[in-house]
């Protein structure tokens, strides 16, 4: 996917986003509507979807720029920092646990500060992708198990993400309960 193509899915993936979100009522947008995985006495709602999107696009935007000032292990989720290899399961204790500190700090959050953070983090994207020659935006991101696990890839993901957890909350059948 080459500079032109990455930039308009992370724009049409933007919009799609604010329009299925936007669209909520306050009520809906509060509404418990799916188990945490961390936590199974907590619930998610729809805006805590979408505030959860800002959060995995700074990570991205972290491990990239990690990897550009050559980092060994820019992601940082198969293996620790010591060197040993995490199974499955330690990732995803891992992600969860972050994933759960991030909603819980943002559970009161409105839309509009959830519009405002997650255009943060794309912000930071768009600002990153500046920075990246093309070449750069081809290159592997090592450990990357994100779309083509390039570098261009790996921020274009951000772009289906909010789609992938509209999904779950459509799913919930929780937002006309």
């Amino acid at each position: 996917m080459n500079r032109i193509e990455l930039e308009r899915k992370l724009n049409d993936g933007r919009d799609w986003v604010l329009e299925h979100f936007g669209q909520l009522s306050e009520e809906q947008l509060h509404r418990p509507v799916t188990r945490s995985e961390h936590d199974p006495e907590n619930q998610w709602s729809a805006l805590d979807h979408f505030a959860h999107l800002a959060l995995i696009e700074k990570n991205f935007v972290a491990m990239i720029r990690r990897h550009v000032a050559g980092a060994a292990n820019p992601v940082g989720l198969l293996e620790g920092d010591d060197g040993q290899t995490r199974t499955r399961d330690d990732i995803m204790k891992l992600v969860h646990a972050m994933t759960e500190e991030w909603q819980r700090t943002h559970r009161d959050d409105t839309l509009s500060d959830v519009v405002a953070l997650t255009a943060d983090a794309r912000g930071a994207t768009l600002q990153l992708m500046a920075q990246l020659s093309d070449e750069q935006l081809e290159e592997t991101l090592p450990a990357a198990p994100w779309a083509d696990g390039t570098i261009g890839g790996v921020l274009g993901a951000n772009a289906d993400h909010g789609r992938t957890h509209w999904k779950w909350v459509e799913e919930s059948g929780r937002l006309d309960a």
